[in-house]
């Protein structure tokens, strides 16, 4: 490929064809957003603090010049990255060091699906820099890895490691790993990470994304190079709970109107005492809709008041109790911190249009809905919305959305 060429290079142009053969990681692939940029010598992922979506960002000179079965091991590793949870959960809080960055990469790539599709000893990827080296992975039973077994997690890589180091320390060596590197870039790791609510709509998310994947490969009958031992772990992993209470306060955050006035009083910072500065007051208008349809009984909406009750610890929002049709006599706003009881004032039937075309109608900024989904899929909504149900409505939903749903046991 012409240098110029790579340098335009596209991934979202050849994500189907690369993983053609990969049904489990081309079907994730379409859930994730990947990005064009020269800011990064190669690839990476990372959690968007504010959008709360993984990205896979990419340098397009470095991914034009790899082989396509180059392509497809970068892809495929960094999506490992994300399973693994070592862009959120299982970083290092103190933030990602080069050793981290060598035991991550040593987690994933030895494993059986991964041999032959990343750059190596063998088959090194592009040079990157002039007079530089060629580009390769780390990997167990490779190079000064040669004693590494294949096959273990992040945190047994990261032990060993730092027994390395320290037994090097005591010889009177410098740092055995001074001059490796992964081929990818793990700084954007800790993007997010500033942000725990942000990373756990992440995880909700991509658990989500995870979920549809293997439902595909499944139904297809296919998971690629996928092993049956990870087949088996991924699965495991869909299992796993979020914090749902962070979810929310992030919901809230993340839909803050900002209200600006003119004020002579603060000075504007371009224009000093020729423009009148601004005074910025943020509050989220949030609605939150109670579905008091017949299908929600008494204690499901006990669990959903109950879970209102915490919200109002640190938020204020607008209550509409709806089934076929909102009780507009009985709206209300819960002010922050007042506790209230579970209030049933409707049995009919459900539609999700009614609250929304109220919210819709009022300029909030937020929507909630608490529901046991079983309704078909409502209107779009002009304001961020998400729903709030049980866990085995969760798991069985009326209608699908890519909406975030979140899952509450019930008390």
């Amino acid at each position: 490929m012409p240098a110029d060429d790579k340098k335009k290079f596209d991934l979202n142009m050849h994500t189907a064809r690369l993983l053609m053969r990969e049904p489990f990681f081309s079907a994730l692939s379409r859930r994730i957003d990947k990005i064009r940029t020269d800011s990064v010598p190669t690839a990476g992922v990372r959690v968007n603090p504010d959008t709360a979506q993984f990205e896979l960002f990419y340098n397009p000179a470095f991914m034009g010049a790899l082989s396509d079965e180059h392509k497809m091991g970068v892809l495929m590793h960094e999506f490992y990255h994300i399973i693994f949870e070592h862009v959120t959960t299982r970083k290092p809080e103190d933030g990602i060091r080069q050793i981290d960055n060598i035991a991550m990469d040593l987690a994933i790539n030895g494993l059986p699906e991964m041999a032959g599709k990343l750059p190596c000893e063998s088959d090194p990827g592009p040079v990157l820099t002039e007079g530089g080296e060629p580009m390769k992975g780390c990997l167990p039973g490779e190079g000064k890895f040669a004693d590494l077994p294949a096959g273990q997690t992040y945190e047994w890589y990261l032990a060993e490691l730092e027994k390395m180091q320290e037994e090097a320390k005591q010889n009177g060596e410098g740092d055995p790993f001074g001059d490796e590197d992964s081929f990818d870039v793990h700084d954007g790791f800790g993007e997010g990470g500033g942000n725990q609510a942000a990373n756990e709509i992440a995880k909700e998310r991509l658990k989500e994304a995870i979920k549809k994947a293997a439902e595909e490969a499944d139904k297809a009958g296919n998971w690629g190079s996928v092993s049956q031992s990870m087949k088996k772990a991924i699965k495991e992993r869909l299992q796993t709970k979020v914090d749902w209470k962070k979810m929310l306060r992030y919901f809230v955050r993340t839909s803050q109107r900002a209200d600006k006035r003119s004020t002579p009083r603060r000075l504007n910072k371009r224009f000093p005492k020729i423009h009148p500065g601004k005074r910025v007051r943020r509050q989220a208008k949030i609605a939150i809709s109670i579905d008091q349809s017949g299908s929600v009984d008494d204690g499901m909406l006990a669990a959903f008041y109950s879970e209102l009750d915490n919200l109002a610890q640190f938020a204020e929002f607008t209550v509409i109790p709806f089934d076929t049709r909102v009780a507009e006599d009985k709206v209300y706003v819960w002010k922050k911190g007042e506790r209230r009881k579970a209030e049933r004032v409707l049995h009919g039937g459900t539609c999700f249009d009614a609250p929304t075309r109220f919210v819709n109608d009022g300029k909030f900024d937020g929507h909630i809905v608490l529901t046991d989904m079983c309704a078909p899929k409502p209107i779009a909504s002009k304001c961020q919305r998400m729903w709030l149900t049980t866990s085995e409505y969760a798991r069985n939903p009326y209608f699908s959305t890519n909406e975030v749903v979140v899952a509450i046991d019930r008390k």
